[in-house]
């Protein structure tokens, strides 16, 4: 113990961050796990695609959407979906949707929010399009 206080009387600034690394660690932590949106992987949403006829949500803007997206998902903004504009996917409510984004981490709100307004089975893309484009999987172009 008394290691440990001369550790940290010496190293204030780096004991100060290793605190906060696990502050937000046990906080992330906590939020997932009481979270009602899942986190699939790349192999859980081909699987959910091709079973169950999951609808996948894309939540990039529309020129990020038009570089690359998965075939047959929807483009739907997180102002959209904030404001409760659904659009084409109000009519997919008890389907299972996967929520993507650039990388796995802005699309969190827009899945709570499609959780609050009602749709039965919505998770999220581990990694997003960056995940799923860097294990080769097919991106469709335009539209």
């Amino acid at each position: 113990m008394q290691e440990i206080m001369q550790f940290i009387s010496r190293h204030p600034i780096l004991s100060l961050a290793w605190v906060g690394l696990l502050a937000a660690v046990l906080f992330m932590t906590f939020k997932g796990l009481t979270s009602k949106v899942k986190v699939i992987t790349r192999g859980e949403a081909t699987r959910l695609i091709n079973k169950e006829d999951a609808v996948v949500v894309d939540v990039r803007s529309r020129d990020d959407y038009r570089k690359g997206h998965i075939a047959n998902s929807l483009n739907v903004l997180p102002a959209d979906i904030k404001s409760g504009n659904f659009g084409e996917l109000e009519k997919h409510k008890a389907q299972p949707v996967i929520v993507v984004c650039g990388n796995g981490v802005s699309s969190q709100e827009s899945a709570a929010l499609l959780t609050k307004a009602g749709f039965e089975q919505v998770t999220l893309l581990k990694e997003g399009i960056a995940g799923w484009s860097g294990e080769n999987l097919p991106l469709v172009r335009g539209k």
